[in-house]
């Protein structure tokens, strides 16, 4: 256990669940509540912003808040994320209109930035490598049952009640954590004076949020604003790359970064998040819309990855002695593409329970190999740096699911406009599809048709991206956790 760092471990590990809760379920609950809150606040054009805005602020912050916990310790840090989202929160359920609505999304993300990567480094100063992956098996658990609860929650509370709780629920819970962390985690004293690369934090953020902004243009076809916006990326990457190599305690240590155990890490990281997004985005539709079965059987379908994560992470936490992290890795990628197979094989005749199968499978796989290399990359680092270590993989994750989203939307859009048969698929057809759940009509046989066409390319192509998972996770050299294996800055790649 780290020196510095000496707390009631199991209350501390509350109060993680508690917070990382708040995030998985504001993930999941406002879904189901932005229907009603787009008929009364209008801006339906703006519908898919209110989820864009959170996702881009969340991934751009995450390695910023990262290294300032390593600056200036895990709890002010994370206390300051908690009161960011419980602010965004609060003003969330105020919104007069769907603008204000997305600007307080930004704010909440803000603080889901801070909270998932230094709760992840919590858990890593607490716990030893060998105890480590028991604890990330409790909070996949977290994320799993969230899935599960969400849902049901928002349900009933856009039910019986205003829709304004679906954020207002977060307090209760925030407040909660932030006692429990207040309380129970103990932090030694840093004696040095840090020293905070702003420049380098306010040009990364302005990077990746051109970059998000770019991909998710791009995914709508709008190739004028994407060509703009990825100039800017670019020259925002130019600036900060000169920021960093002459600033004193730069924002992003590349010697970290470009070392071959985390570079490959977080490229197989990369990889995950983008099969995690072709899985959950378009496993649902083809069950409906090709299998033709309800939306509870999508659900289920789906809901058995999340029943495979967690399985997966435990399994790792009880094997990580016997095996190694790196043997434990490459054999969660290598079960990857084995259940992304699963879906490849799917037929308009095939039962659902195989796209379940498939679905544990690949479940299974994504824990083992995100645990794995979760702990491999906090492992090989001075806890000094290990903040910063664990912001790079949830960082490279969430780039996997913007990235995923772009790729798999324009795989499926090429697949529509090649599909077989002269009649033209539109995006208005396959919601009919996918609202009557019936197979019966001309029409909606030459939808089907078109759809399972473009879903099985897309599932091709998701297979392929599970094996990328596998050739990056075999370039990851042996790891052991007997000893800690420090970086330098001449083991780069």
């Amino acid at each position: 256990m780290s020196e510095s760092i000496q707390s009631k471990r199991h209350l501390v590990i509350a109060a993680v669940m508690a917070s990382m809760a708040m995030v998985a379920l504001e993930a999941t609950i406002v879904a189901t509540a932005m229907p009603q809150i787009v008929t009364q606040l209008g801006g339906l054009h703006l519908y898919s912003w209110v989820f864009s805005s959170f996702l881009l602020t969340q991934t751009a912050m995450t390695v910023v808040f990262g290294k300032l916990s390593d600056l200036y310790g895990r709890k002010p840090v994370m206390l300051a994320g908690i009161a960011i989202f419980l602010l965004g929160s609060v003003l969330a359920g105020f919104a007069w209109s769907m603008p204000a609505m997305i600007v307080f999304r930004l704010i909440q993300g803000v603080g889901a930035g801070a909270i998932q990567p230094v709760s992840m480094t919590i858990v890593a100063d607490l716990y030893p490598a060998r105890e480590r992956g028991k604890v990330q098996g409790y909070l996949a658990s977290v994320w799993a049952i969230s899935a599960v609860l969400g849902p049901l929650v928002g349900s009933l509370i856009i039910h019986d009640m205003s829709w304004a709780w679906i954020f207002w629920l977060n307090v209760p819970i925030g407040l909660a954590a932030a006692v429990g962390f207040v309380v129970f985690l103990r932090e030694g004293d840093k004696h040095e004076k840090p020293s905070l690369d702003i420049p380098g934090a306010v040009l990364f953020t302005a990077a990746i949020g051109a970059l998000m902004f770019a991909l998710t243009d791009i995914g709508a076809s709008n190739t004028e604003h994407a060509v703009i916006e990825l100039a800017i990326f670019i020259a925002c990457t130019v600036l900060f790359v000169w920021q960093e190599r002459r600033a004193a305690d730069p924002m992003i240590s590349f010697s970290i970064w470009a070392h071959r155990p985390i570079a490959a890490s977080n490229c197989a990281t990369v990889f995950v998040g983008m099969a995690m997004m072709g899985l959950t985005t378009f496993l649902p539709m083809y069950v409906q819309g090709v299998l033709h079965r309800t939306p509870v059987v999508a659900g289920l379908a789906l809901t058995m990855m999340m029943v495979g994560w967690p399985l997966g992470a435990t399994t790792t936490a009880k094997s990580l002695h016997r095996f190694g992290l790196r043997q434990l890795m490459v054999f969660g990628s290598g079960v990857i593409p084995l259940g992304a197979l699963f879906f490849v094989l799917l037929t308009p005749d095939s039962s659902p329970l195989l796209a379940g199968i498939g679905s544990l499978i690949m479940g299974l796989g994504m824990g083992i190999a995100s645990v794995s290399s979760l702990v491999l990359i906090q492992e090989i680092v001075e806890p000094r740096q290990r903040g910063s270590a664990t912001a790079s993989n949830l960082f490279s994750r969430n780039l996997g699911n913007t990235l995923g989203a772009t790729l798999f939307g324009a795989v499926l859009n090429y697949g529509l406009a090649h599909a077989p048969g002269s009649v033209p698929v539109t995006a208005d057809q396959i919601k009919h599809l996918l609202d009557t759940q019936t197979g019966g009509g001309l029409q909606n046989a030459l939808v089907q048709d078109a759809l399972h066409h473009s879903l099985h390319i897309t599932f091709v192509m998701m297979f392929v991206i599970a094996i990328a998972v596998l050739l990056a996770a075999m370039v990851v050299p042996h790891i052991s956790l007997r000893r800690n294996v420090q970086v330098s800055p001449h083991e780069n790649l």
